[in-house]
């Protein structure tokens, strides 16, 4: 078993790893991903919300975040297990191309 847990663990780290390379940073005290995203416009920091809104409500894996005019705060981490999973590597990959697309 302990075997297991190391792959797991190593997956992990790749992942985050790549995450980080992209912005995504790990939260002190909490099992959590967060970024921070700055666009042109209210606009488009809208839009770009209300494409991640349609994603999460597919995969029922709503992301916290907050929004003030162009910029959008998100902090990602699963709930039923208390920290991260990879539904939250999985979104927060979207997340990220979806950013690069506007």
């Amino acid at each position: 078993r302990p075997w297991k847990k190391q792959v797991l663990n190593l997956q992990r780290e790749q992942f985050l790893l790549e995450l980080r390379a992209t912005g995504w940073m790990e939260v002190e005290d909490r099992d959590t991903l967060y970024k921070e995203l700055h666009f042109k416009t209210f606009n488009q920091a809208f839009g770009f919300m209300c494409r991640v809104a349609l994603q999460a409500q597919k995969m029922n894996h709503h992301p916290e975040w907050f929004n003030v005019y162009n910029k959008v705060q998100i902090t990602l981490s699963t709930h039923d297990c208390g920290g991260l999973s990879k539904k939250d590597i999985r979104l927060a990959k979207f997340i990220d191309k979806v950013a690069l697309s506007l």
